[in-house]
């Protein structure tokens, strides 16, 4: 065989032979459902409900670039291989609606009935005054039971609700703690809220400190956490806004007190998502900027009395350098991440000082030279799962996804020496010490 038949053989061999695809997540991560929900960029935030009973998942719909429906469904997860949209709620005048409009969403349960909370923020439109909407989800899963039954309206602070987070306090109360416009975090009582009770349903502020780094109406917040302090027995509020980051003590929700604040770190003016270990020693801060790691902080010298301010963190994590992370939760010892480009991405603290990811799946699979922020694209929301482990990821482009990953079958902190404390609320229970 001559040297020119050689090589025509040789370039058919290699032809004939595919190339390896670039692996899409680790072995560890297993993709169980997907479902692609239409328009670019109108994927927001997302909640799970927590009983297996109750296969739900909630999802913002908004208009982040243009063009996006304004509202949110409802996903049945009856079987997590196949989710399905079973209810959709679109708000009036959608033509009329300027970008944003359905952003965060959580739910909650009280007097035996299930109710789910969307925020909404519009700058301008119809609906500017508009903070939350919010539903009676008891009937499902007929779509036909789901009802609304109140709206929240901010005539004094327009431009809506960014994030919410629901949170049952020790003294029995279950709050909405919102991000609003002009007045840092304000908290409602719900159980008010949804008998009707709206004009007496306000019941405080939470503020920033006003330090030179945050004067007069700059204050403000992004994100924020509540949950049970065990070692004060405090119930505390976790903010990330104007200047950095801030723990407060809600024990007295109508007077808060600052106990710790994070200002001063170097490559943070403002704080984005901020949340707690489940002893409220470490937390896991975001600043939400190209080439941001999320920070890892140690309170433990504030805990202890030594300080009242930490400026400096023990660790940094990222998945890429070259982007940024959105919205993570905490199940001890590991960080569940909805990282935008990056997609979903799981890392350990279970050395608090050395952070390693531990299982990863890319979500995103378009272009990151395109749209209206070539780095905020991608993963926007996540949520798990505690019974039994199911983690879902929002995708601003390709939609809603169910993943489980490896050796993760469900979550309880007592399993791993830690209090059994996390962002999900036990509505069951007495709420009191040791109960969260």
């Amino acid at each position: 065989m001559n040297m020119r038949l050689l090589l025509a053989v040789a370039l058919l061999a290699l032809t004939a032979v595919p190339a390896t695809a670039q692996k899409a997540g680790s072995d560890n991560m297993e993709v169980v459902g997907h479902i692609p929900l239409g328009h670019h960029s109108s994927v927001t935030d997302l909640e799970l409900e927590q009983d297996l009973d109750r296969p739900y998942a909630y999802i913002g719909r908004a208009s982040i670039v243009d063009g996006g429906p304004k509202g949110m469904d409802i996903i049945d997860l009856s079987n997590p291989a196949a989710p399905k949209v079973i209810y959709e709620f679109r708000l009036e005048f959608q033509d009329l609606l300027p970008n944003r409009g359905g952003m965060d969403v959580k739910y909650f349960r009280t007097g035996g009935r299930h109710y789910v909370v969307q925020s909404f923020e519009f700058g301008s439109g119809p609906h500017h005054d508009l903070g939350a909407v919010v539903f009676d989800v008891t009937g499902l899963p007929d779509p036909k039971k789901v009802k609304e039954v109140a709206r929240i309206k901010l005539p004094d602070f327009p431009g809506g609700m960014h994030n919410i987070f629901i949170y049952k306090h020790t003294n029995k109360h279950i709050y909405l703690l919102a991000t609003v416009p002009g007045s840092m975090v304000q908290v409602w009582d719900l159980e008010k809220v949804v008998a009707g009770d709206l004009s007496s349903a306000y019941v405080s502020t939470i503020p920033t400190p006003e330090t030179p780094e945050n004067p007069g109406s700059r204050r403000f917040y992004h994100d924020h956490y509540a949950a049970f302090h065990p070692d004060t027995g405090e119930d505390r509020f976790y903010g990330g806004g104007n200047g950095g980051y801030y723990v407060y003590d809600i024990s007295d929700i109508e007077n808060p007190q600052l106990r710790i604040s994070l200002m001063g770190i170097s490559g943070v003016d403002w704080g984005h998502t901020f949340t707690p270990s489940p002893d409220g020693r470490y937390v896991v801060a975001e600043s939400e900027y190209q080439y941001s790691p999320l920070r890892i902080f140690d309170l433990q010298p504030a805990l202890d009395g030594k300080t009242t301010n930490i400026s400096q963190p023990i660790s940094a994590w990222t998945a890429n350098w070259e982007n940024l992370s959105h919205n993570h939760e905490v199940r001890w010892p590991y960080v569940f991440v909805s990282a935008y480009l990056d997609g979903l991405q799981v890392f350990s603290l279970a050395d608090p000082k050395n952070p390693q990811t531990v299982a990863y799946y890319d979500t995103y699979n378009g272009s990151t030279e395109t749209g209206f922020n070539a780095v905020i694209n991608g993963a926007f929301g996540v949520d798990v799962r505690n019974a039994d482990g199911l983690i879902v990821i929002s995708d601003m482009s390709t939609g809603f996804w169910t993943f489980r990953m490896e050796g993760f079958s469900g979550w309880n902190g007592e399993d791993w020496g830690m209090p059994d404390i996390s962002s999900v609320q036990k509505w069951d229970e007495e709420s009191k010490e040791g109960t969260r």
